[in-house]
């Protein structure tokens, strides 16, 4: 039998168990992450749900195939949308791509905050130019408690790429594989320069369109994506100075003043734009040629130095906004500083990053020539 100092003593030990809070377990420390733009993110820990508006392919190199089990939305359009060929060849070796739900995209002006939000992610990798289009909505994002990390492969900043890079790479937990890519980048970048510095002779004057149609004009670049890359290549983009903004259509009458050494027409594998130059993993050399040579039929076209020496040139538009970018700077610093550059074979480099970086293979024609 239970004396009575027992009881007491039970009963003691119980009203204490219930004041007695009970210890908490232990949590992650949170993750803090220096995004493109040098912001300072604080992300909790673990990170399980993830939200990609834009750069899947870097975002698939870096993490790889097994990142995208914690990708829970995305932006289907600047995938689906614009290059169905390529978000086709992906969504063949990421089970879970093409049910992904979608949240809108900026240019469409259907981005929308309560999608995301919805989906509970513990991070959104956000683009620079959603970010600083969408100040009402990432209020809103940020408002919810979701942290938002800025991705910039646009700009064309060496610096931006690095950190874009390894920012994906620590919320997904494959540091790694960030920095093999990082330094990877940094070094093709690097001998890039070093080679241009090299050259000899004037500079050169570029043009670059893209290529939706040759019976209209298409959109150039001035201080982003194509035309950062044509002035740091050191030639110089005919387009800056007289457009407003970093995109817009160039007159006609400027380019045939200009009078440009070399000319880049950006195609893709575009839908609903017949008369476009197509690129890709679809298209063979022929067709990529077939589609760039009525370009060269525009009144006046004929006189232009470029063309005349055969040096327009078909290019892959998603190449200017990439972390495999480098291979587009090769190819057109070949066609300006050939001899520095002879031994570089732009095609093959980008073969070479499939087969080391992508689960995809390489296929198609990227960058041509329309004299070969």
């Amino acid at each position: 039998m239970l004396t009575r100092r027992t009881l007491l003593h039970l009963a003691a030990a119980a009203s204490a168990a219930a004041i007695t809070p009970a210890l908490a377990a232990p949590t992650a420390a949170p993750l803090v992450v220096t995004d493109a733009l040098g912001r300072s993110v604080t992300i909790k820990t673990p990170i399980e749900r993830v939200v990609v508006n834009f750069n899947f392919e870097e975002f698939t190199a870096i993490a790889g195939v097994d990142g995208w089990t914690k990708v829970v939305g995305i932006s289907r359009a600047p995938w689906e949308g614009w290059r169905p060929s390529i978000f086709k060849r992906y969504a063949a070796v990421i089970p879970n791509l093409q049910g992904q739900p979608d949240i809108g995209n900026s240019d469409d002006n259907n981005f929308s905050a309560e999608k995301v939000i919805a989906l509970k992610p513990d991070v959104l990798l956000l683009a620079d130019w959603t970010f600083q289009s969408l100040k009402t909505q990432r209020d809103q994002i940020e408002a919810a408690g979701i942290p938002i990390v800025v991705i910039d492969y646009n700009a064309q900043i060496l610096e931006r790429h690095l950190a874009s890079t390894r920012a994906i790479g620590a919320i997904m937990g494959t540091q790694a594989r960030a920095e093999e890519l990082a330094s990877f980048y940094e070094r093709q970048y690097t001998d890039i320069l070093a080679r241009v510095a090299r050259a000899k002779g004037p500079r050169q004057k570029v043009y670059v369109e893209i290529g939706h149609s040759p019976d209209s004009v298409g959109n150039s670049y001035t201080t982003t994506m194509w035309g950062k890359l044509i002035t740091t290549l050191g030639a110089e983009n005919i387009a800056l100075g007289k457009i407003p903004g970093a995109w817009g259509p160039l007159n006609a009458e400027t380019v045939l003043a200009e009078n440009p050494d070399l000319i880049l027409i950006a195609g893709s594998s575009w839908t609903n734009r017949p008369k476009a130059v197509r690129t890709g993993y679809d298209a063979d050399e022929a067709t990529t040629r077939a589609s760039l040579e009525p370009f060269t039929r525009r009144a006046g076209w004929d006189t232009l130095k470029a063309v005349r020496s055969g040096n327009v040139n078909a290019i892959e538009h998603g190449l200017c906004r990439a972390l495999f970018d480098f291979v587009a700077m090769q190819h057109i610093a070949k066609r300006l500083y050939p001899a520095e550059f002879a031994d570089v074979d732009p095609a093959q480099s980008f073969r070479d990053y499939h087969a080391r970086f992508l689960p995809v293979s390489y296929s198609g024609t990227w960058m041509l020539a329309l004299t070969p």
